[in-house]
């Protein structure tokens, strides 16, 4: 028997390409750990950079069952890929593999047989709480025995397609249940043989996010593979091998394939190991299909140059941590990262759909929690576009500054106690918070959100960016641009104001005040 891949098979997929890579890995490992000889029916092969053949002599089921059940092992309970010769990795990327693998692939019980759970303690950050990991403990699982599914009784390798369950393809199901065997999805056995090795080949993470159904708790990332030596090479390096738990954390798919696409440095990896692409998915129970796992999202993100490296000022400034929590430790993933990285994957503004997404006041807080991290991102402007942006920005937080000096001096005004004052003056600030994000959120046309801008620059009154740059700052929010992404930049600069302003810019917070007592406009704040 002679079995071809060719990377460049017209009716390969990523996860079949993956499935390759997969192959090509474990069959390295094989060839130092078993001697030729010692392989069932002479089995051999040959690796290239695009191509791997395998041959044998004897029967199918005997050689196949041994190279699956050489693959494909426990250790402990955990899954041991012999691919990725996790034997000798460290434990917690063992444990990252064996959960996301059970998290995605093998999400149905009825693909694996477990004894119950255990748990393991790491110290994930010094002076931090420990974290307590739990996971199932395994006996078997399903691609230990597949062999007999691809081979028919007398042990040869069928000449037809087999259905393929979800497990083997994630979310490629059946399309109708009471139909499963006219609607059911079918490959070749020699692609269903690749398709058992993908998860060799592709990466995991546990996902943290606020948006997201909480189901959805694990990340899949399938790689595009142009090269199986280079990706091999990729996968098996010693600091990939000895990631931390902490590394395996992402706060949404965007934010999953940006960090695989960047692992080490700003698109090292896509540039040194060739991997410009991949897919992220997550897989659940949706209410119209409770019967089975399906994609409840997926992601194709490109490893763009200008997109990488404004993700990696991103996870510079928003990074996960480990926080207490009631049963010890445990990641904290960042709320404004996952909205970042999400728009980026998409090639859209950083800032794009703040206003529809942040849709809650405990959201919004959530958002401001990271102000000094906004900040810094809105300072990374380069493009004429973004310096634009950042002037906005800018001004409207001069705004803020002006309207908070003018609820100051009536506060002021009414007297009473320093604290009374301190609680009174702080109360008011939230509340103006409050109205200004209700009053972005009710603008959901051109004009609603025009005479936001209007209503909103002449309660501050005197607002020196505005004034001094006029035209620009006019034909964002007048012009005929997307007046949807300056409303999202209006909830970036509330959300990310610090309390500083004009005095940034050299005036003098005495004169500030009192120029805001010498106004005659009335300035309503509920005393």
């Amino acid at each position: 028997m002679k079995l071809e891949f060719d990377l460049g098979n017209p009716s390969f997929t990523l996860l079949h390409g993956a499935g390759l890579a997969g192959l090509y890995m474990t069959l390295q490992q094989l060839r130092k750990a078993i001697p030729a000889e010692k392989c069932p029916g002479r089995l051999d092969w040959q690796l290239s950079r695009r191509r791997v053949t395998l041959n044998w002599q004897g029967n199918d089921l005997e050689v196949l069952d041994w190279l699956l059940k050489s693959s494909f092992q426990l250790d402990d309970g955990i899954i041991s890929l012999k691919g990725l010769d996790s034997k000798t990795m460290d434990i917690q990327p063992r444990l990252i593999a064996h959960q996301g693998i059970l998290g995605t692939f093998l999400q149905h019980n009825s693909t694996h047989k477990s004894t119950g759970t255990v748990s393991k303690s790491f110290v994930l950050e010094e002076d931090k709480p420990e974290i307590v990991v739990t996971y199932k403990s395994l006996t078997s699982y399903v691609y230990q025995d597949f062999a007999s599914d691809l081979c028919d009784k007398n042990g040869r390798l069928l000449d037809k397609p087999i259905s393929v369950a979800g497990w083997l393809n994630p979310g490629a199901v059946v399309r109708h249940i009471a139909f499963p065997a006219d609607t059911s999805f079918e490959e070749p056995p020699e692609q269903a043989l690749l398709l058992l090795f993908a998860p060799v080949a592709c990466y995991y993470y546990i996902l943290r996010s606020k948006l997201r159904d909480k189901r959805a708790q694990y990340a899949l990332v399938v790689p595009e593979v142009t090269d199986l030596e280079v990706y091999a090479s990729y996968r098996q390096q010693p600091k990939l091998r000895s990631a931390g738990y902490k590394d395996f954390f992402a706060s949404g798919l965007g934010d999953a394939g940006l960090r695989f696409l960047t692992y080490q440095t700003t698109v090292k990896t896509a540039e040194t190991y060739n991997i410009q692409r991949c897919q992220v998915l997550t897989l659940g129970t949706v209410a119209w299909s409770t019967q089975q796992k399906t994609r409840t999202d997926l992601y194709v993100v490109e490893a763009k140059a200008e997109i990488c490296e404004k993700y990696q000022v991103c996870r510079d400034n928003f990074s996960d941590g480990v926080v207490a929590g009631k049963d010890g430790g445990f990641v904290a993933s960042s709320f404004a990262r996952e909205l970042i990285a999400d728009n980026l994957a998409k090639s859209k503004p950083w800032y794009s759909g703040l206003s529809d997404k942040v849709n809650s006041n405990e959201l919004f807080e959530r958002l401001t929690y990271e102000k000094k991290g906004l900040c810094a991102m809105i300072q990374k402007a380069e493009t004429e576009t973004e310096k634009l942006e950042k002037l906005f920005v800018e001004a409207f937080h001069e705004a803020i500054y002006f309207l908070r000096g003018k609820i100051n001096t009536q506060v002021k005004k009414k007297g009473g106690s320093p604290e009374f004052q301190k609680e009174l003056r702080n109360s008011l600030f939230n509340r103006e918070a409050v109205r200004i994000r209700s009053e972005l959120v009710r603008a959901r046309s051109a004009d609603k959100f025009r005479e936001f801008i209007v209503r909103f620059f002449s309660r501050a009154g005197r607002v020196p960016k505005l004034k001094e740059n006029w035209t620009e700052l006019m034909q964002m929010t007048m012009g005929r641009g997307d007046w949807k992404l300056t409303r999202d930049l209006a909830l970036l600069a509330l959300a990310s104001y610090n309390g500083k302003g004009v005095k940034d810019s050299g005036e003098d917070e005495n004169q500030v005040e009192q120029e805001v007592e010498e106004e005659d406009e009335v300035f309503d704040i509920g005393l």
